[in-house]
């Protein structure tokens, strides 16, 4: 069957659905969007932050879970509270730039990662933090490399601290400094200055994000205390003096009290990172990320962004004909990821009633007659129905799992293609079996024609 007609579309953020994310930072390399974010624990009643994830898309809809290749074991100065980071990429190598709860002064620090990949692994650059005064105002490091390889670090809550990096990445040139806040620069005083009884325009908080878009430089960061929305600063140099432009991302309902974002253009079009709380039993301390497209002003200024459900349109199509890891997902429900030494990721804790989406599948002018997918069930196994446009949609193959002896004992299974299917569509893997216990695990999957 031909491509159906466009109908409304399942949300598509927050864009990870397996585990709560936060913090988002992009990265382009190579044709591909990264994400690095930080990873609030399920069932959380503070920031309990181990460890950053790392996922990655050539399409901006179907995101690809590359697990947690740094955490706090990376930094053995590090014991807690792995917040807000960030990785850029310099002459091959990947810096990765993190705050963590320092145990040699007993107050957040800043460190730095470097790997020769941009999904790791990661190790600690240095063997001990890069900036660590015993203050706690040291979080949420944010790293930007000008067009004249000068690369800069600026970082904190409530004081905005700002350097510039050698060029080994891995060492501060010169002195930090405070950036001073007032009215005209960031909407407010700096917080010492700050005064009880007056009314502000704004109020840096946290969360700095420094870009540059056609010659303007930005400063975006969370801003207006508890909750919090998103502002932003300009200058025309990096080191400033800054103008406070007003709200990107003006306070909404995202069931979240913090928000953190993190802005890249990509083949063409601007995005707009930020976490919500909008996944089931999510909040402020369950964190997830979105990300929303924008187009700037003719004055470079940011429009209002708004937090949608839907978030943006696939760039490109899905290409099903190569061995596909079933960690890439548009939108998933109840499913987890797990890590496996020899395998990778896989998807784990799948039950009858979840369900995978892949969006915008290109099958071409011609069906594919059989698919193969990589299974592991320790006892039970089930079935693994696959759908296209819906999960219930037109089913177009059904594949009987067996048991295979153990939870990463994998077995590759085929199974025909029974209906023609052409053109593009989304498609849904849909598990079902016995209700309420764990079916199988879920590798990797190629359709072949």
């Amino acid at each position: 069957m031909a491509a159906m007609s466009c109908s409304p579309l399942l949300a598509q953020n927050p864009i990870v659905q397996t585990w709560y994310t936060t913090d988002p930072a992009p990265m382009v390399h190579d044709g591909t969007l990264y994400i690095y974010t930080g990873h609030d624990e399920d069932n959380a009643d503070f920031f309990w932050m181990q460890e950053w994830r790392i996922y990655s898309t050539k399409d901006m809809v179907n995101w690809t879970d590359h697990g947690s290749t740094v955490a706090l074991e990376t930094f053995s100065w590090a014991d807690d509270r792995a917040w807000a980071a960030q990785c850029v990429e310099r002459n091959g190598k990947f810096y990765f730039y993190i705050c963590a709860h320092s145990k040699l002064s007993n107050g957040m620090a800043i460190g730095v990662a470097v790997a020769d990949s941009p999904t790791g692994p990661f190790k600690d650059a240095i063997g001990k933090p890069l900036f660590d005064d015993g203050e706690w105002t040291n979080i949420d490091p944010s790293v930007f490399i000008d067009d004249d390889g000068q690369a800069y670090i600026c970082w904190g809550n409530p004081d905005l601290h700002f350097a510039k990096l050698n060029k080994d990445m891995i060492s501060i040139n010169g002195d930090v400094k405070h950036i001073e806040q007032t009215e005209e620069s960031f909407g407010s005083p700096s917080p010492k200055e700050r005064k009880k009884d007056v009314k502000y325009k704004d109020t840096y908080v946290e969360g700095p994000w420094m870009s540059k878009h056609n010659g303007k430089y930005y400063m975006i960061y969370a801003a207006g205390g508890i909750p919090e929305h998103i502002a932003y600063s300009m200058s025309d140099k990096p080191e400033g003096p800054w103008k406070y432009m007003g709200h990107a991302m003006p306070l909404q309902d995202t069931n979240s009290f913090t928000n953190h974002s993190g802005v890249i253009d990509f083949k063409g079009n601007s995005y707009f990172f930020y976490h919500t709380g909008k996944l089931p039993k999510g909040g402020g301390f369950a964190r997830s990320v979105a990300v929303e497209q924008f187009k700037y002003n003719a004055d470079g200024t940011f429009p209002e962004i708004k937090a949608t459900d839907e978030g943006v349109a696939p760039i490109a199509t899905f290409n099903p004909y190569r061995r596909v890891e079933a960690e890439t997902i548009a939108f998933s429900k109840g499913v987890k990821s797990e890590p496996n030494e020899k395998t990778g990721i896989y998807i784990s804790e799948i039950h009858d009633g979840d369900w995978i989406k892949v969006r915008n599948v290109d099958f071409g002018s011609q069906s594919p007659k059989q698919i193969e997918v990589a299974i592991a069930s320790a006892l039970r196994g089930g079935r693994l129905e696959i759908h296209i446009d819906s999960i219930k949609g037109e089913m177009i193959s059904n594949i009987t799992i067996p048991g295979t002896g153990g939870w990463e004992n994998w077995k590759k299974i085929k199974a025909t293609i029974s209906k023609d299917v052409t053109g593009i569509h989304d498609i849904y893997f849909v598990p079902k079996g016995r209700k309420g216990c764990k079916l199988f695990n879920f590798d990797w999957w190629k359709f072949s024609k």
